[in-house]
């Protein structure tokens, strides 16, 4: 009875020891996590370590009838959520491997992958998400495979912090409609508009049957004006994607493009020529105006647009321009609607308060001096969209120092012209200097002598984001001070002895740098090696040569002393530039999931924070840890307030030496 028993001990124990055995040689083992992008997106993560010797299939299929991939499967009660899976992303070293029978080529990965998928779950009752994972394996001649089955909980939508739930750009939507409703205020006085004022308004009030009526019709073609501007950005946005005019405004092509429309509107705003729409466009308007009714109210509005093209067109180009570049699909839309309320403003007020009109002063050569002024902005405009492709191109045509030397030259001839010293032919005579010229004058002249010191690398706080980072100037007296330091500290830029050990950043450091003595890749493997050595948190910084708010976070933010220290002591820091034009070598070009394939190093870096981070705003920064998983859910973007910075680089800080 005894022999039996021991044999039965020693049965079970082979049993367990094999069972173990069997456990620790898995080929592939599974973790699976989520987390919350937004109220709306859960990001469901699949992180896959794989033995030595063992590929692991991608999951993305090379045709319809591929059954080389491995296959995520949601519960049939969360399929409807993977049926509006917006972006699949895999992160780890891809290897292909040809077939010897066809040109098709296999997808695997070795060592460890991460597929992430984004899912839109708008109901906040769900709590996990359930499913399995069958994967397929590829080890020597054999091909493992399995199922994993899994149980995530789905983080609460409290979880996000007040500053996670608030998107970097969409902070800044309530100032882009306040800024763009601004513009529209002021293109009510330009020549083109201004004149159209009172014989608009009279002819709704005495058409009309009744004030109550005139009102409404006043308030009808306040509403068409408004309706004019926005629609074609809604429907651009709704037909060609989210990022179209992102990609438009911050394209070199368009930039180029925008610099010669620029210099042609300011040549006709100094009166070589008049600029405008087809006649034809302005007289059909105007034919179907004269039919009345509400639909002859809108064609007048149309007309108005139309005829006023040549003063407004530069200032709605320039607003489209800029708020595209915020990286959200709303912010054009949210301007145009804001420059329209604008434009439309003064039409409905003055048909509500008709006495108010006696008050506008009479239209005369003012109004030339106000467009001619205005030509002096819109040069100095073209060479903003100049400078944005001649960052992106590494021409060095507009330095910093050039740059400067283009814009204190406009400024102050602006100031002499108003000064009544310089004359154009539209112009008319001057026979005194009138309160409101001499303090436009004053403020361009003091302008320029802002500008001045800049030559020789002062900051220039209020321009920055509009100007050239101070990295292109060939003489910067602030940039040779942190040089000196970096010497006196021997390796200041990491902070200790254990930095040398990293190798230094290779990549594109002959055309991308970052200020202040920072020692910054460009690269993200690159980067994320040196974090590895360093033993250190990333600091990643998605940023871009055409993108204003960053510059102005590294001249506000980034410069303050308790920064600087701690990104050069506590981080790696990578910046990844979206909008770099650098070609990338043909065996890293590759095709997204929507089949678009990136080219150079911007396409690059911008589809990496598009599917992982689900933002293409500027800037972003993102704290990982060795395994480059994020260290926060928090989306930190343009916020000058430099004591939160602060704040957030030392929890991430701490966050980090826990792991």
């Amino acid at each position: 009875m005894r022999k039996n028993i021991h044999s039965l001990l020693l049965i079970l124990g082979i049993v367990v020891v094999n069972n173990i055995i069997a456990q620790e040689i898995k080929p592939v083992q599974f973790v699976f996590s989520t987390t919350r992008v937004n109220d709306s997106i859960i990001r469901l993560n699949v992180h896959a370590s794989i033995a030595k010797n063992v590929q692991l299939f991608s999951v993305k299929k090379r045709g319809a009838d591929d059954p080389f991939v491995s296959n995520l499967q949601l519960d049939s009660a969360f399929q409807k959520y993977q049926n509006t899976t917006d972006t699949l992303n895999e992160i780890g070293t891809i290897q292909f491997i040809k077939e010897d029978a066809s040109d098709a080529k296999y997808r695997l990965f070795s060592d460890s992958v991460e597929f992430q998928y984004l899912l839109h779950i708008q109901d906040t009752s769900v709590k996990k998400i359930k499913g399995s994972f069958a994967w397929l394996a590829k080890s020597g001649a054999e091909f493992p495979s399995g199922q994993e089955s899994f149980s995530v909980k789905v983080p609460a939508v409290s979880s996000l912090t007040a500053s996670a739930k608030e998107a970097p750009a969409s902070k800044s939507l309530w100032s882009i409609f306040l800024i763009c409703f601004g513009t529209g205020l002021l293109a009510i006085i330009t020549p083109c508009v201004f004149p159209l004022i009172p014989v608009t308004v009279s002819f709704f009030l005495k058409r009309s049957k009744s004030r109550v009526e005139g009102i409404r019709n006043a308030v009808w073609y306040s509403i068409s004006i408004i309706s004019i501007y926005t629609i074609p950005t809604l429907l651009l946005t709704l037909i060609f994607g989210d990022k179209v005019l992102y990609t438009i405004s911050t394209h070199p092509v368009s930039n180029i493009l925008f610099f010669i429309i620029f210099i042609v509107f300011a040549i006709s705003f100094f009166g070589a020529f008049e600029l405008a729409l087809p006649n034809s466009w302005a007289n059909k308007a105007d034919q179907k105006a004269g039919k009345g009714g509400l639909m002859g109210i809108f064609f007048m509005a149309m007309t108005l647009v139309i005829v006023s093209f040549s003063c407004t067109g530069p200032l709605v180009g320039t607003l489209l321009g800029q708020t595209s570049t915020n990286g959200v699909s709303s912010a054009p839309i949210i301007g145009m609607l804001g420059f329209g309320a604008g434009l439309a403003l003064p039409f409905s007020l003055f048909a509500f308060f008709p006495s108010m009109m006696h008050s506008l002063p009479k239209s005369g050569g003012w109004l030339n001096s106000v467009k001619v002024t205005f030509g002096f902005i819109e040069l100095a405009l073209a060479m903003k969209f100049l400078s944005n492709v001649d960052l992106a191109y590494h021409w060095h045509l507009l330095d910093r120092d050039v740059f400067l030397v283009f814009w204190i030259v406009i400024f102050t001839l602006m100031g002499v012209y108003l000064l009544g010293k310089l004359k154009f032919s539209h112009d008319s005579d001057l026979p005194y200097l009138s309160v409101p010229r001499l303090f436009f004058a004053i403020i361009a002249f003091c302008f320029s002598l802002y500008m001045v010191p800049g030559l020789w690398g002062a900051p220039l706080k209020l321009l920055s984001g509009f100007i050239p980072p101070a990295t292109t100037q060939e003489f910067n007296l602030e940039d040779l001070e942190y040089k000196i330091d970096n010497l006196h500290a021997g390796t200041a830029t990491v902070g200790n002895k254990t930095a040398q050990v990293a190798n230094p950043p290779v990549k594109y450091i002959d055309k991308l740098h970052v200020p202040f003595g920072l020692t910054a890749y460009f690269d993200l493997k690159e980067g994320m090696a040196a974090a590895k050595i360093l033993n250190k948190p990333v600091m990643l910084d998605f940023t871009g040569h055409s993108c204003a708010n960053c510059r102005k976070m590294e001249e506000q933010v980034w410069k303050n002393p308790e920064v600087l220290r701690r990104i050069k002591e506590n981080f790696v820091l990578i910046s990844l530039y979206v909008d770099e034009s650098t070609e990338l070598p043909d065996e890293e070009q590759v095709t997204n999931s929507k089949g678009e394939k990136t080219i150079t190093v911007g396409d690059r870096n911008l589809e990496y924070e598009v599917k992982t981070f689900g933002f293409n705003a500027q800037p972003l920064y993102k704290f990982l840890d060795l395994n480059e998983k994020p260290l926060s859910d928090i989306n930190y973007g343009y916020d000058p307030d430099v004591d939160k910075f602060i704040k957030h680089l030392d929890d991430m800080k701490k966050k980090f030496d826990q792991k």
